[in-house]
This record gives structure tokens, sequence and C-alpha cells, in this order.
């Protein structure tokens, strides 16, 4: 796979001394540069120009060809946008064209992302306006983004191509010029959108870059794990324009998941999307080592047809308060980030195993056991106590979407109550053995903080993973044995000490959410629930064809209408809110 294309994001620069809590690390945050005077953007491009030439310099150095930087939206002038936003888009033209001509000169090839589709208000009138059914809406949607896309291909010919997400749109908490929103609801709109369009990349020899990542939503929902669903999306068309991009597995970016099957489905090139900063584990803050589990589905990918280069999201991805910007920490506190991005180029670029692959890391020198048997144990540690390995290893689907295996931990929550108490006992059936993996994996974090002092790597990044993971150690007593005061006292005690060790504002640390409410539901109703609405397989049963595909989204936005409360905030207010899956 030498010769293929190997991408990797580079939109950590945007990110130096963004003063948000809580950061939406989706794409750039466009609107921080409107909060500043000429004088002020001035200052904080001059920061990024040079934030990028040591970025594009050590990814180059590590082996990566090519970029991907957001977007095109906020790049592509057109005069159905309101004449303010003209101006801005002007001024971004401006400032991207000596950050296209660093990355150039460091030899990588530049993608820039785009959602489909983006609007202003005036834009969406126009796609929208007049009488007609939604195909006219449709057809007017996409000659409008055939037009964008042509004149931002004349006007950056430096840009190799574009990367197109259709199955995930902004956050809820995305306040800019643009917004996106999901358009394409059915492989039928998804197979004429890219008819629609491939002939202006073909026209310009460009590179479209198509992602089949989907949240569950409409019919296309399922487009990343269903294998009907990809081949009616692309039926009939054969374009030297087209790749493919695949999640590694049929859910996000977690552990204990088999490689996504659609791989093996078509001939079209294709890569695979891989991530280096872990968003939901730690995103860097410490060690959790990807190379294994990579070199497993590098090796599989081997039987797969046409696989060309992976895309390795080394920033993108999460919204949390961990802020290491990888490729940048003057400090090396990136390190963990760098690791894995290195190892993961190495395997898949140059066929290394994971152990050559370690011993050619900057810094490894003659501690190359040591250092091999501490990414060992932070993989081991990861894998079997951020999660529960009987519930991650269960393939389990609810409508369009797997359900994710990690449970308990969300982005920097921590979530200690009596529902996830439930479904753990459900789907648990020795919760004695899980209490021992997850004190036996506490003994391995102390053998890692021995091993990353022999190797030079910071010791306090481990004194925080055996802190943080000591909760989740302990909740594990709370989840599997029978309630009673002395065990919620010591999570208690245990909450408090963190906070003291980790105080708001002088680290970002993950917030511990203890809640001991009996959630009022007899277990054999909550097997009932669980045997009727989820299922082991991925072919849908004759139940979600008619129930839980069609009528489900009703009942929810009833219950959504009458009992809000019923839905936790962090559901409904994070990323596009739990609302997307059941549409």
């Amino acid at each position: 796979m030498n010769s293929g294309l190997f991408i990797i994001d580079a939109i950590g620069p945007f990110f130096r001394g963004y003063d948000r809590v809580r950061v939406n690390w989706s794409k750039i945050p466009w609107r921080r540069f409107r909060r500043l005077d000429e004088a002020g953007r001035a200052a904080l491009f001059a920061r990024i120009r040079e934030d990028m030439r040591v970025f594009a310099a050590r990814a180059a150095e590590a082996g990566y060809n090519a970029v991907s930087l957001d977007d095109v939206p906020h790049l592509a002038d057109h005069e159905y946008y309101e004449p303010e936003v003209r101006g801005r888009i002007a001024e971004f033209r401006a400032e991207f064209r000596p950050l296209f001509a660093i990355l150039r000169e460091a030899g990588l090839k530049i993608f820039v992302t785009m959602d489909v589709v983006s609007t202003t208000p005036a834009l969406k009138r126009r796609l929208h306006r007049g009488p007609g059914v939604a195909r006219s809406g449709e057809r007017r949607t996409n000659a409008f983004l055939r037009r964008l896309i042509d004149r931002f291909f004349v006007d950056f010919p430096e840009v190799a191509g574009l990367i197109l997400r259709i199955g995930e749109s902004d956050g809820l908490d995305v306040k800019d010029d643009f917004r996106s929103e999901l358009w394409l609801k059915n492989p039928p709109m998804v197979n004429r959108f890219l008819r629609a369009l491939l002939p202006v990349f073909e026209k310009h020899d460009r590179v479209c870059v198509f992602r089949t990542w989907t949240v569950g939503a409409h019919h296309v929902g399922d487009l990343i794990w269903r294998d009907s669903t990809l081949e009616r999306s692309i039926a009939g068309i054969e374009s030297p324009a087209l790749v493919l991009s695949m999640k590694y597995g049929e859910s996000d970016f977690f552990r204990h998941l088999p490689l996504n099957r659609n791989f093996f489905v078509t001939r079209v090139p294709k890569i695979v999307e891989l991530q280096t900063r872990r968003e939901y584990e730690g995103a860097g803050e410490f060690p959790s080592f990807t190379g294994w589990e990579y070199e497993a589905y590098a090796r599989e990918l081997a039987e797969a047809p046409n696989v060309v280069g992976v895309m390795a999201w080394c920033q993108t991805g999460g919204w949390h308060p961990f802020r290491r910007l990888t490729f940048l920490e003057d400090d090396g506190s990136d390190v963990w980030n760098a690791i894995n991005t290195r190892v993961t180029l190495r395997l898949f670029r140059h066929g290394d195993s994971v152990e050559a692959a370690i011993a050619a890391l900057p810094g490894c020198g003659s501690n190359r056991a040591a250092w091999i048997e501490l990414l060992r144990l932070s993989h081991e540690v990861v894998r079997e106590l951020l999660y529960v390995p009987d519930f991650a290893r269960q393939t389990l689907f609810f409508r369009r979407v797997r359900i994710p295996p990690l449970i308990g931990v969300y982005w920097h929550n921590l979530f200690v109550n009596h529902s996830i108490e439930k479904v753990l006992r459900h789907f648990v059936s020795d919760g004695e053995a899980c209490i021992r993996a997850g004190h036996a994996a506490m003994g391995k974090i102390a053998r890692m903080k021995t091993l990353a002092e022999t190797c030079g790597l910071p010791v306090a990044d481990i004194e925080f993973m055996e802190m943080t993971f000591g909760i989740l150690a302990l909740a594990r007593e709370y989840f599997f044995r029978p309630f009673d005061e002395e065990i919620r006292a010591r999570l208690k005690a245990a909450k408090k000490a963190y906070k003291r060790r980790y105080p708001r504002g002088t680290r970002y640390r993950y917030a511990v959410k203890l809640d001991f409410e009996p959630f009022r539901l007899n277990p054999r109703h909550l097997a009932w629930f669980f045997g009727l609405c989820v299922r082991e397989q991925r072919k849908y049963r004759m139940i979600d064809r008619l129930v839980f595909l069609r009528l489900f989204s009703l009942v929810y936005t009833a219950v959504k209408r009458a009992r809000p409360k019923m839905i936790p905030k962090f559901a409904r207010k994070s990323a596009m809110g739990i609302d997307a899956i059941f549409r």
C-alpha cells in the first residue's frame, strides 16, 4: 500500500489558545475569528501559519502524503449567500492560500472537507423556494453543489480533492454562518447525488472521497455497515474520481469491533478511517495505544479488494475539554497521540509489525522492550477496564445503529448510576469475574508507571489514568454486587479525592457523575424490552421493519414532548442529539 493515499487531519493549528471549556473538535471553530478585530485575526492567523509549518513537517516526516482541512462552505463564494457572509468568505480565502502553500511545500496533497449540505438562511430560501415536490428541491440542491464545487476547483487548483460527509451534520452547539443538515435520506438520493457531482471531479481531475459514516438517521442511516445500502448507493457508478472512505468498524471509533465487512462489498477504491487521538479514550491525556487493534485490521484488509490507503484522524472528533494538539506540543505532551499517529502509518503504509513500528519511534532507542511492554499494557488496560469486555464483545443493534461497545463513559463523562447497573447486570453473566478483571487491570497501571519512568515518558499522565480508572474499577463493585451504603460512600470519597487532585481549571479531567437514585424497572420487564427492541443480528427482523423503523420515531417524538426529562440532557444536547437515530 506504499503508493496509496495517506491522509491526516490538519485542524490542530486552529485550536491553539481556544478558550472554550468544552470544545467541539468536529471541525474548525469558525466563529472564533468573528470575535476578533482585524489586528487580532491577523495575529491569530500568523500563529496558525507557524503551527501549520511545524505540523506539515512532522506529518510528512512520519510518512503521510496528504492532509484534510475544513471546509468548502467557508472557502467557496456564491452569489446566493448574504453579503456579510461573502465578505467573511473572502477573508478566509485570503488567509487559507498561504496555508495551502505551506502544505504543498511540505509535499502534502490537500483535501478539503464538506458536509452535504451546509446552508445559510438566504441559501436555504433559494434552494427550497417555490412550489413543487421534494424532487425539485433535490435537483436544485445538486445543481447548486455542482456549480459551487466547479468554481471552487477553478479558484483553488492546489486542492487535490474533497472529502464529503453525508451521514452526520453539525452539532447542536454550532452557531455559525453555515449550518449543515442531513440532506441525503435514502440510497437512490445518494446515487443521484454522486452521478450529478462526479463529472465535476472528473473534469478537473480531482478526487471525491465519499465517507460512508452515518449515525442511523433516515433510510441511508445504515450505510456504514449494511452491504445492500452501500450497493444501492453506488449502483452503476464507474468513475475514476471516486474513493470510498469507511470507518474500520460498524460503529464509531471504539474497540472490540470486528472489521467492517463493507470493505469486501465493492471493488471501488477505498480507504480506511482510523483515529489516533482517541476521542472516547482520553484524547491523549493518558496512553491508549491502538497498534495491536490496527495491526489486526491491516492483516484482514490485505484480503479486501482495492484498499488504497488510510485517513488518520489525529485531532478531529468529540466534544470534550481535553486539548492536546497532535504534532504541535513543544513540551511533548502530545506523545501518546503522536505514538499512535506514527505507528498507524507504518502499519498500513509499510506493512510493519507493531513491534517494528514501535522500534522506529523517536526516543525509543535501547529501551525497545520497555516501550513495547508499556504500550501493550495500555492496550490491555483500556480494553479491560475502560470497556466492560463481556458487554463490549456482544453484537447489538437498535434500529439502524450498531450499539456502541463502550458503556458508562461518554467523552469526558464517567456515569455511575442505577440505570447502567441494570443494563450491565442484564448483559454480563459473571459480575464477580468482571470485578476481578478490573482490579487486575489496576495492577497493570502500577507497572506502567515504572515503565514510563524507564522510557522517559510522562509518568504524571499514567497517574491521571490510574486515578480515573480507579473510579471505574470501584464502580464495578457497585454495578455487580448488592447495594450497600459502604460502596456509595467509597464512590463519593473517590470522586472527592479525584476533584481535589485534578481541580477544574488546573487540569482537564473527567466529570464523574454519580446518581444512586433507583431506576424503577423490573429486571423481567427490562429483559422483555431488550429482547424486543435490541437484536443480535445485522439483518432486520419483521418487527424492526414494521415497528421500530417506522412507528418508533413517532413514539419517541411523543415521549419527548410529553416528558422531555426522561431523555438525559447529555443525549439531547451533545453532538447532533439522540433525535438523529429516530429519524
